[in-house]
C-alpha cells in the first residue's frame, strides 16, 4: 500500500500579486507525495484563507490519513472521507498520477479523453492604479488578460487598459469586491470596452441581485460554487462557472462536475489558485472543453518545478509525465 507524506513549499511571486482581498509574494502550497515501491504519485493544493482554510490544518488533516492510505483508503473512498477542499485535492491528484505511474497508463487514456493539447491561457494583471495596469498589458503581449478588479476607480482601470491593448480580448474578475448597488454601472462599462466574461462580481452570500439585473456581459461564478452540490442555486445568477480543482477537491470531482455544469447550460472556466505546474498540471484535461482557460499561476512565479508545465507565450502544453499524470 501507497506511504504517503506531506510537505509545504514556497514559491517567491516575480513581484507582488494584488486581488481585492490583499497582496502577497509568495505562493505557498502543499504537496502529497504518494510513494509504492519503485512508483511515486504527486499532488499539489493551495489552502485558502477565504474558505477558511490555513496550511497548517491542511497538512495535519493529510498527515492523518497516512495510516489510512497505508491500509488500503483509495481514491473513490477518499471523496466521502474529505470534504471538497484543498486537502482532498493534494491527495486526490496524487492518486491519479499514482496509478497512471503504477499502470503506465496516462490518466486521460484511463478516462477514456483524447491525449491533451495546448491551450490558450488568460494571463492574470495584478490590481494596480489604471497607468500600472494598462502598462503592465501593453508588456504583457498576450491575446487574453484576466484583469483583477473591485476597487475604487476600476470604470478608469477598464478604460485605460483598453486603450492600451485595442486587440485584446478582456475577461474580468471583481474577487467579490464590487456591490448591488454599483454592478450596474460596472457591468455597462465592462460592455462598453468589451469585456468578455466578469468573474464573481458580488460577495457570494450577496449574489442574489445578479438574477434581477440584465447582464450585458456573461457573468461567471467563483467563490459562489464549489463543487456539484452548489450548482443549483446558480440557475438564475451565472451564466458560467469557474472550476477549481482546489474548490472541487480534487480532479475526480471536478470532472464530474464540469458535466453536471454542462448539463446546466452552463459555460465552463477552468481556473488556478497562485501555484506552481503540479497544481496545473491535472486542470489540463479539464482545460481541453472549457470556454475559458485560466491555467497562468506559474507564469506569475520567479520560479516553478522542474520539470515545469511548458508555456509558449499564451499556449499552456499539457504536461509531461515525469511532472504528472
Amino acid at each position: 500500500m501507497p506511504l504517503l507524506t506531506v510537505r509545504t513549499e514556497r514559491f517567491p511571486i516575480a513581484g507582488t500579486f494584488t486581488i481585492a482581498r490583499g497582496s502577497k509574494t509568495e505562493a505557498v502550497v502543499v504537496e502529497v507525495n504518494l510513494r509504492h515501491g519503485a512508483f511515486l504519485g504527486r499532488g499539489e493544493c493551495v489552502p485558502y484563507a477565504r474558505y477558511g482554510e490555513t496550511v497548517e490544518e491542511t497538512v495535519a488533516t493529510l498527515e492523518a490519513l497516512a495510516n489510512d492510505v497505508a491500509h488500503g483508503l483509495d481514491r473513490i473512498a477518499l471523496q466521502e472521507r474529505l470534504p471538497a477542499g484543498a486537502a482532498r485535492n493534494a491527495l486526490d491528484c496524487a492518486f491519479w498520477d499514482l496509478e497512471a505511474k503504477s499502470t503506465g497508463i496516462p490518466v486521460a487514456t484511463r478516462l477514456g479523453l483524447p491525449q491533451p493539447q495546448s491551450v490558450i491561457t488568460a494571463f492574470t494583471l495584478s490590481l494596480d492604479s489604471p497607468d500600472a495596469m494598462a502598462a503592465a498589458a501593453r508588456a504583457a503581449h498576450r491575446p487574453l488578460l484576466k484583469l483583477k478588479l473591485g476597487a475604487d476607480g476600476d470604470a478608469d482601470r477598464l478604460r485605460a487598459i483598453r486603450a492600451a491593448v485595442p486587440q485584446a480580448r478582456l475577461i474580468v474578475d471583481a474577487n467579490e469586491g464590487w456591490s448591488a448597488d454599483t454592478l450596474a454601472a460596472h457591468m455597462a462599462i465592462c460592455a462598453d470596452v468589451g469585456v468578455e466574461l466578469i468573474e464573481q462580481p458580488l460577495p457570494a452570500v450577496d449574489d442574489g441581485a445578479l438574477a434581477t439585473l440584465a447582464r450585458l456581459v456573461p457573468v461567471c461564478a467563483d467563490e459562489s460554487v464549489h463543487d456539484r452540490a452548489g450548482l443549483g442555486a446558480l440557475r438564475d445568477r451565472y451564466d458560467a462557472v469557474n472550476i477549481k480543482l482546489d474548490k472541487t477537491g480534487g480532479l475526480t470531482e471536478a470532472l464530474a462536475m464540469a458535466e453536471a455544469a454542462r448539463a446546466e447550460g452552463f459555460s465552463i472556466m477552468v481556473g488556478c489558485m497562485l501555484a506552481s505546474s503540479l497544481a496545473m498540471a491535472p486542470a489540463m484535461l479539464l482545460a481541453q472543453r472549457a470556454t475559458v482557460v485560466d491555467l497562468d499561476g506559474p507564469l506569475l512565479l520567479a520560479r516553478d518545478r522542474t520539470p515545469a508545465l511548458h508555456y509558449e507565450g499564451a499556449l499552456a502544453f499539457p504536461p509531461v509525465p515525469a511532472l504528472w499524470g
